[in-house]
């Protein structure tokens, strides 16, 4: 081999691995003075034909000109540019599996000599299984008794009355709702928000402070009448908590709820029924569905709290930070256009916090679940994800174009195929658990 082929075969890198923690490790990588030599002529090529330097015309300019006068900004953005371009490369070479945005410290590369960085890098921690056999779990039976489809029934029924106003000189009762207008004072001075008219109130709901609705009863349309009422110790403004308060309140109109018969009428006008069993029995299985639904979760819940009980190790914060900004921007997508900047910020800030502990907590089950499928060899074969996303188009285009574009789609299909393993994860620790169907155990 001569020394041209020998040097062609030189790798551009090399790594050192200086330290390996359980959940960070620390690299030392090192990019060959050919290479940092070969980001230099390139930088400076691309800068003369950038700028314009008195005396010389566009591109011209000789190097030395140009490294008197921009030598330190091209050797930072260099620093920038030689770690973005070898750190993957260098985290292979270590074999390391970064989970968050390593942390890097580099000095200034020069021509003609080794450019070094160190990372640091947060890493998947390795974690000791315990024993899988007897977790506690809670699994609630669904059993939906016909109480519980006539009390939604009658839910039904109420809400979907209309509302009609009821003859003159009829005297507010519980039950009626009324407009009203109010003028609200403290101390005889008014305050925000203690006006407002056309207000619609339930009578013996609620909505309002304690003695608000209760003085409104007997009450006729057209009628004013003055409520006294003191606001909570603990109410929202602490302005006002504590503080007692008289409303000039003009009643407008008494309106009562005209309810429906429950006939076969009725569950025609809900939708597609034929008949008053036909909406129970869609009631019914609506409240199955639902009682599944969360009867799954508390199984899910409750395993995990087993599992994570039994099993000690240590989250690294990025991945932590990382679930926690993918939610904040979720919850900033939500509200923008309905709140203006700094209350959106405002709120951000607020649910960084109120928020963390269980990022903690999804971060610690994603790492866990993880760990018992490799351990148990869980696998998701590519039909079975095919399967899944068919399904979860439903009704919708299930052409072959369409399907296919959907499995372009990456990130849909590790999505789908997480959810997959994480089922069949789960069902394995459930046929190892202890399963209770008692939500008291």
């Amino acid at each position: 081999m001569t020394e041209k082929e020998a040097t062609k075969k030189k790798p551009a890198i090399s790594v050192d691995t200086l330290e390996r923690g359980a959940i960070s490790h620390t690299i030392e990588v090192e990019v060959d003075a050919a290479r940092v030599d070969k980001s230099f002529d390139r930088a400076f090529k691309e800068l003369a034909r950038e700028v314009k330097i008195k005396g010389f015309r566009p591109g011209k300019a000789p190097r030395s000109v140009l490294e008197r006068m921009y030598g330190a900004s091209v050797a930072e953005q260099l620093e920038q540019r030689l770690v973005s371009e070898t750190l993957f490369e260098a985290l292979e070479l270590a074999e390391i599996e970064a989970v968050a945005e390593p942390t890097i410290e580099a000095g200034k590369p020069m021509p003609g000599t080794n450019f070094k960085y160190t990372a640091r890098v947060e890493v998947r921690p390795t974690i000791e299984l315990p024993d899988l056999s007897g977790l506690p779990a809670i699994r609630p039976e669904v059993q939906i008794e016909d109480s519980e489809v006539e009390e939604r029934l009658e839910t039904i029924r109420q809400s979907s009355a209309p509302l009609v106003e009821e003859p003159e000189g009829t005297p507010i009762a519980d039950g009626h709702t009324a407009t009203i207008d109010f003028v609200g004072r403290v101390d005889g001075e008014l305050f925000e928000g203690g006006s407002s008219q056309g207000v619609s109130i339930e009578i013996g709901k609620g909505q309002f402070i304690p003695g608000f609705e209760e003085q409104l009863i007997g009450a006729v349309a057209g009628e004013d009448r003055e409520l006294n009422v003191t606001f909570p110790e603990d109410y929202g403004n602490e302005d006002l908590a504590g503080k007692q308060a008289t409303f000039a309140a003009h009643v407008v109109d008494v309106r009562a709820r005209q309810v429906a018969e429950l006939d076969d009428d009725f569950a025609k006008d809900m939708g597609d029924f034929d008949s008053l069993d036909a909406l129970r029995e869609r009631i019914r299985s609506d409240l199955e569905a639902n009682a599944e639904r969360e009867s799954k979760q508390t199984f899910r819940r409750t395993l995990l709290d087993g599992l994570l009980e039994r099993t000690d190790f240590e989250v690294p914060v990025g991945m932590i930070e990382r679930q926690l900004e993918g939610q904040l921007s979720d919850a900033h997508r939500r509200m923008e256009g309905q709140l203006d900047h700094d209350t959106i910020h405002e709120q951000l800030d607020r649910f960084r916090e109120q928020w963390r502990p269980q990022a903690e907590r999804e971060v610690r089950e994603l790492i866990v679940l993880d760990a018992v499928g490799k351990a148990q060899s869980i696998e998701v074969e590519p039909d079975e994800v095919s399967a899944r996303l068919v399904e979860l188009i439903g009704e919708g285009d299930k052409s072959e174009g369409r399907l296919e574009q959907l499995r372009n789609d990456e990130r849909l299909m590790a999505s789908i195929e997480g959810q997959l393993r994480e089922e069949k994860v789960l069902e394995f620790l459930g046929s190892q658990a202890k399963i209770s169907e008692n939500p008291d155990t």
